[in-house]
């Protein structure tokens, strides 16, 4: 539960209503809410009436509303790399015609703000939109990989280290002796880490001053897919992420991409241990 105040627990409430991925009735809510019924209510009438959730009368249903819709898709405008980085995935997607993963990081953790499926598609976990771990992905790996040290480091405090498959990297430990073999060689792979037989490669985009805008990836199935042709493909998932990191940087402002990190980040380049 949040602890700021009044504001953060209708965020909670909030949070807890899109987490179902569907419209949801109240017993529904109640049932895995930490507030009282009564709370509950007044948090639900309070955000529908801010139209930052619909309610159906007919179904009895909460759902995510219109107003939270816009302030969604202002905030992916906005802060998303997906709508600069569109043409670069296109064209690496087109050339390769494997699966290609554009994703940020977000408290830790991976979410996958773009996708583009292979000619012949695999299932697996990732989509757009979704949040997967960043400790044993590839691509969530070559983001942490660069990340400056305080920041490294806040971000392997929150793994879980759940071991998904014999593959998964579960300790801290290990994670980091892992980012640095993937600094020294500039690419990280997913050894089937996270999902039995899938392997990726992926780079971080770096902007000019090494900060970590986002990150690129390659996925295929064994034994279709092997190590070494991923490794094939390294000069052009590079390239790519270079275009989206260049077209990112015409568009934010040099401020924006100099916050606080920009100290840091030059001593993480010149050889801090990461």
């Amino acid at each position: 539960m949040s602890g700021d105040g009044t504001v953060g627990k209708a965020m909670d409430v909030l949070d807890q209503v899109a987490a179902f991925g569907r419209p949801v009735r109240f017993a529904a809510l109640l049932e895995a809410s930490p507030f009282p019924k009564a709370t509950l209510y007044r948090f639900l009438q309070t955000l529908t009436n801010q139209r930052l959730l619909a309610y159906d009368p007919d179904h009895q249903t909460y759902s995510v509303g219109v107003r939270l819709v816009r302030l969604a898709h202002a905030a992916w405008n906005q802060t998303s790399i997906a709508p600069i980085a569109r043409p670069h995935l296109d064209a690496l997607s087109h050339k390769i015609g494997l699966t290609v993963h554009l994703a940020q990081l977000d408290n830790g953790q991976v979410l996958y703000v773009d996708k583009r499926n292979a000619a012949k598609p695999v299932e697996m976990f990732s989509d757009a939109g979704k949040i997967g771990p960043a400790y044993c992905t590839g691509v969530g790996k070559a983001m942490l990989a660069y990340l400056p040290p305080a920041a490294q480091q806040q971000a392997l405090a929150k793994q879980s280290y759940h071991i998904f498959t014999d593959q998964t990297l579960a300790s801290p430990e290990a994670v980091v002796e892992e980012l640095s073999n993937i600094v020294a060689r500039g690419h990280a792979y997913d050894r089937e880490e996270h999902e039995p037989g899938i392997i990726c490669i992926g780079v971080p985009i770096l902007s000019g001053g090494g900060v970590v805008l986002g990150g690129l990836s390659i996925t295929g199935a064994t034994p279709q897919m092997t190590y070494d042709k991923l490794d094939a493909l390294v000069p052009d998932l590079q390239r790519a992420a270079t275009a989206i990191a260049i077209d990112v940087e015409t568009w934010r402002s040099p401020t924006h991409l100099a916050r606080s990190t920009g100290r840091e980040t030059n001593q993480h380049r010149t050889g801090t241990e990461g």
